[in-house]
């Protein structure tokens, strides 16, 4: 009986422990070279595992309009993913917008004004 209950406790209570740690992306940091038309993005995500915790996605809009999904499956290290994309298309004026999705909950989405 006190292996069921052990099995029981052990089952339901270590799956929520996980998930009660998962958190979104805590920042983003953009920055985009209109000479290069290389936008670069920083997103900070602190987690104790990368490979099991990680940056999953990364969204990329121009102007409210989705142009690129990249999948992940691992973060660079256990503080921040960094991605950087070659957008051409890109013009004075335009908004481009970064969002990182957890592997396990939540995202978070930041934009800037090009100069």
């Amino acid at each position: 009986m006190k292996k069921l209950i052990m099995f029981f406790l052990l089952y339901f209570l270590l799956p929520s422990a996980s998930i009660a740690f998962a958190h979104p992306p805590q920042d983003i940091i953009i920055d985009f070279d209109p000479a290069s038309k290389i936008l670069k993005a920083v997103i900070i995500h602190n987690v104790a595992n990368p490979e099991n915790h990680y940056i999953k996605q990364v969204d990329i809009g121009i102007n409210g309009k989705e142009i690129i999904v990249h999948k992940l499956t691992r973060q660079g290290n256990n503080n921040e993913q960094t991605v950087s994309y070659l957008i051409p298309d890109v013009k004075l004026g335009d908004t481009l917008s970064v969002e990182g999705h957890c592997s396990i909950s939540g995202n978070l989405e930041k934009e800037i004004k090009v100069k």
